[in-house]
């Protein structure tokens, strides 16, 4: 039978002192105080204690560079924190452990991160488009010089999507990662669906919401989300940042129509950023598109500007990741974790560290190629316009007859308040290769029953 130890002498209700002297707080330089900048300072000041309390010393704002100083001095106030409209000051400052840059921009940014590692100086940065760009060489810079560069609020912001997979996700051979990871994009589609609004009309509340920029190209033609989910494949398969391989679409083309037929299947259409190793394990799908979701399933209902990721391993099965995609203090949240983590590891041995991309360099697969745009294979959503509705059949058997595993068949219901129009024929294909299915549009857009230009969607089923 079981019985608690017993012990020679009463065990000490008090602490044992500690002889380690407390650590001096690490002092940080931030270059750029906009919202994200601004964020992180209010965090850091609202919160210094329990920041403090988990990271085990102060982490402290010395300096930060801003290009108009009279905002930034409304900003930071009497705090005591030095100004400069220098950010390569910031970079190469003395009196600084490690860099904030939340300026953004890829040229200039760039030429900062670089000068801040040169000078033995660890980085944080929320910027997705420096990384996706430009990562590889700075990741080999901070390896060459032993600091480490975290970048957990430039991923789906307020999620710990990054860290989840480099640490949570450690024992796991990654199959896919997927999910909606550009909250402009959501918002938007969000609208069209719930609300019947164009895309003109959803695109401009965003704006006027501040969900979107006065230039929204960036997240409508998708690459915001390709710029993340770069990021993301790289941490999950061991692969560099291989954005320039990806294969991006944006929804600037999608039309009121589709998001109501896709309605009418059972579906909801999301901007979808999916990495996904292929069947034979030799290569890796890249890729952002407007994709059907079933209704049923947990992405179909995120809405609004939130975001979430699902990562499948082989040994959790599929995890799911949910929070806000975009925000002032959301990112901080991210930018200050990360600095936390920095003051847990500064003075350790780079090998202790968890990895830039999550994999030690040795083990890096530089063999791992993106696949062709052609080569993906998933399941279809295509509306094809015809003269009249008995041709629902021609256009089943013509897709047939070039490859396509034609699952359903639908004519789309009347729009409402319109009693005549062109009828839809709707299909859902099993799954079959991108160059099947574009050369079998291809084919079926010259049919004679065809009178306008047929929509071809990705279906996906993250399962």
């Amino acid at each position: 039978m079981y019985r608690d130890p017993s012990f020679a002498a009463p065990l000490s209700s008090r602490p044992p002192q500690s002889s380690v002297r407390p650590l001096r707080p690490l002092r940080v330089g931030m270059i750029g105080i906009g919202t994200v900048g601004a964020g992180t300072f209010r965090v850091l000041a609202r919160n210094q204690a329990v920041i403090a309390a988990r990271a085990g010393r102060g982490i402290e704002l010395v300096v930060v560079a801003a290009r108009n100083l009279a905002r930034a001095a409304s900003t930071i106030g009497d705090s005591g924190v030095a100004l400069t409209d220098d950010p390569m000051a910031v970079a190469t400052h003395p009196g600084v452990d490690v860099v904030v840059e939340v300026a953004g921009g890829t040229g200039a940014a760039r030429d900062w991160v670089l000068a801040a590692i040169a000078h033995g100086k660890h980085v944080v940065t929320a910027n997705k488009a420096l990384l996706a760009v430009h990562g590889n060489e700075i990741f080999a810079a901070a390896r060459a010089q032993g600091v480490a560069v975290a970048y957990e609020g430039a991923v789906a912001v307020s999620i710990p999507i990054v860290k989840a997979l480099r640490e949570g996700l450690a024992a796991n051979h990654i199959e896919w990662v997927a999910g909606i990871i550009n909250g402009t994009t959501n918002f938007i589609l969000s609208k069209m669906r719930d609300e019947g609004l164009t895309f003109a009309d959803a695109l401009a509340q965003a704006q006027a919401l501040g969900y979107a920029e006065a230039d929204p190209a960036f997240d409508i033609e998708g690459t915001d989300a390709g710029h993340k989910i770069a990021l993301l494949a790289a941490n999950a398969f061991g692969m560099p940042v291989c954005f320039a391989d990806a294969q991006v679409e944006g929804v600037t083309t999608l039309q009121g129509l589709d998001v109501a037929c896709a309605e009418q299947l059972g579906y909801r259409i999301k901007l979808m950023g999916v990495a996904r190793r292929s069947s034979g394990g030799k290569g890796v799908e890249l890729r952002v598109q407007p994709a059907l979701v079933p209704a049923s399933h947990l992405l179909a209902h995120v809405n609004g500007s939130m975001n979430a990721v699902m990562v499948k391993g082989d040994a959790s099965g599929v995890t799911m990741y949910y929070g806000a995609g975009a925000g002032s203090e959301q990112t901080a949240s991210a930018v200050i974790a990360d600095l936390v983590d920095v003051a847990r590891l500064d003075g350790t041995s780079a090998a202790q560290r968890v990895p830039h991309l999550g994999f030690h360099t040795h083990a890096m697969d530089g063999t791992l190629a993106v696949l062709p745009r052609a080569a993906v294979v998933t399941r279809h959503y295509l509306r094809v316009p015809v003269q009249s509705a008995q041709h629902m059949g021609t256009v089943a058997a013509w897709l047939a007859e070039h490859g396509v595993p034609v699952q359903q068949v639908a004519l789309a219901a009347p729009a409402a308040g319109q009693a005549t129009q062109t009828p839809q024929v709707l299909v859902l294909t099993g799954s079959v290769d991108q160059a099947t299915v574009d050369l079998a549009v291809h084919a079926l857009q010259a049919h004679d029953a065809v009178v306008g230009p047929v929509v071809a969607l990705r279906v996906e089923l993250c399962d």
